[in-house]
């Protein structure tokens, strides 16, 4: 018989234990997801897309502890489920750790979190909070491309219906990419206006709304889909309202505290239309409920006396909470081996290349003319070496950049220049691969990106590829994944994003514009290797 000390008590000791392995667990987290949560939280306060995402975390607290009185004391897992799922989120967060992916190293931490919660409190458990946990997802900023991406095609969107809206009260406007043209001003309808600052927050809330509703699922996916259009079409008739608003009454009531008050008062505005939305489709199903009543936050008296607290059911389980615990943190501390073992074998490159200021102004009959980017672009893309010049050959020109990277991480790598081209009225018209024969990069003939992009009666012939580590890459997701493997198996990140930029004038085609890049690269080819390594 084991006699035990005054004051002693089993459950004490597991407690104790049990807040040493959590808060040990959540250490190894914030030291190996450190640089996304800094990502995360700047995107919080620095993009007004994002602004909302601080207040998700404590959304999705108050509806888990809303749902507390329904967990109940069985925990009903499986060991090997558990930790294969701990195990598979962690090797997740090593893939897109080293192939520099924010956004996918936040989504292995909600693996990560959907893993061990599962392990802690077991499948009908995780069931019962999983809503609350799902909406988590909406607290992550999407990657820059696909936002770019979206906000440039949200643009154009916006400004055909609001420029369609203006013209419904006998204005003469005109419309060139994203620039409305009311004769006497032009309104750009820049990223702030692509409707990205209400799509987010309002997909956000549509999904909080029809998770605690109390409605058939058809209905959910119709009202949480429906954030969308009513999104574009209340952001076009904002841009169509300044339109007109600046027609009638100046300049001024397009800038301002006038423009924040249009937007801010658009955002309740859609807040309003879903929740009609909501109304009309309760009301087309049959359902005579008012909106506030379809909202149930409030547990049974049965539930309360069925179901014993979670608190309760945590402590009769402590011993096999502390195994999972214990695992989990060992995985975990694992894997921030892992990764700072990665991140140390990396070689620089610096070392084996010239720096970009020695590259030559005058290439065969070119003659250049360098620039120099604006700190706020070097700021942004965190490159380690550049260059930009305008070459000059006769009559002909053409623009060239190369962002070269000696380390490339999560936040500092080789941006897609499609995620930058779209702005300014430029829209991108085509998109494709092309091989210009007569230049070889590494012996093999040059395959890159070609990208016809105009503004009004402007057009530009955009060519690049991503040179990284004695390859040419033309595709963004390639780039990703050889970043990864290279990591793994050559201890090396760095590389190069090369873009041409070649105008068009007037009857000139693609049939030119290869021609000329193809001369200006004859002799480059023969030049970068010096400056980016192979």
């Amino acid at each position: 018989m084991t006699t035990l000390k005054p004051g002693f008590h089993p459950a004490t000791t597991d407690i104790a234990c049990a807040l040493f392995l959590f808060f040990s667990i959540a250490a190894l987290v914030s030291f190996a997801y450190a640089d996304a949560f800094g990502w995360m939280f700047h995107s919080w306060f620095e993009y007004e897309e994002y602004s909302h995402g601080i207040m998700i975390p404590f959304v999705s607290a108050y509806l888990i502890w809303q749902r507390k009185t329904n967990l109940t004391h069985a925990v009903n897992r499986n060991w090997v489920v558990g930790i294969s799922a701990v195990a598979m989120s962690l090797l997740f967060f090593i893939v897109m750790k080293l192939a520099t992916v924010h956004f996918g190293v936040l989504l292995s931490f909600l693996f990560l979190a959907f893993s061990l919660t599962y392990l802690a409190i077991g499948k009908d458990n995780l069931k019962e909070i999983l809503g609350p946990l799902a909406i988590l997802f909406f607290m992550l900023p999407l990657p820059n491309f696909i936002t770019n991406n979206l906000s440039s095609e949200l643009q154009l969107i916006s400004s055909k219906i609001g420029v369609e809206f203006i013209r419904l009260f006998d204005i003469t406007v005109y419309l060139e990419g994203n620039v409305i043209d009311l004769g006497s001003y032009k309104l750009q309808v820049v990223d702030a206006c692509s409707g990205l600052r209400y799509l987010f927050p309002l997909m956000s809330l549509a999904f909080i709304l029809v998770y605690i509703a109390n409605i058939r699922p058809w209905q959910k996916v119709v009202i949480f889909l429906s954030s969308v259009p009513i999104t574009v079409i209340m952001n076009s008739l904002r841009i169509g309202a300044i339109g007109v608003s600046v027609e009638y009454w100046g300049p001024e009531m397009a800038e301002g505290i006038l423009h924040d008050i249009e937007g801010w008062f658009m955002f309740m505005a859609s807040i309003t239309v879903m929740l009609l939305l909501m109304w009309g489709v309760l009301r087309f199903s049959g359902d005579k409920r008012s909106i506030r009543d379809s909202f149930d936050f409030s547990t049974s008296e049965k539930d309360r006396q069925n179901n014993p607290k979670v608190l309760s059911g945590i402590v009769s389980h402590l011993r096999s909470f502390n195994i999972v615990l214990f695992i989990g943190g060992t995985l975990v501390a694992l894997m921030v081996l892992i990764e700072a073992s990665a991140g140390a074998s990396l070689q620089h490159q610096t070392e084996n290349r010239l720096r970009f200021n020695h590259f030559p102004l005058f290439i065969g009959d070119w003659q250049g003319q360098p620039k120099v980017l604006e700190q706020v672009y070097i700021d942004e893309l965190r490159f380690d070496d550049y260059v930009l010049v305008d070459y000059k050959k006769q009559e002909q020109n053409l623009n060239f950049y190369v962002a070269y990277y000696s380390q490339q991480s999560s936040g500092s790598s080789a941006h897609s220049p499609r995620s930058c081209m779209p702005g300014g009225g430029w829209q991108i018209e085509s998109i494709e691969q092309v091989v210009l024969d007569d230049v070889f990069i590494n012996s093999t003939p040059l395959k890159t990106n070609r990208v016809l992009i105009q503004r009004g009666e402007h057009k530009q012939v955009v060519y690049y590829w991503f040179q990284q580590r004695g390859r040419v890459i033309t595709n963004e997701y390639l780039v990703k994944w050889y970043l990864f493997w290279d990591s793994l198996t050559k201890q090396r990140s760095d590389g190069a994003l090369v873009r041409l930029v070649v105008p068009l004038g007037e009857g000139a085609g693609f049939d030119e514009a290869d021609a000329l890049v193809s001369d200006f690269m004859t002799d480059v080819q023969f030049k970068l290797p010096s400056f980016i390594p192979g």
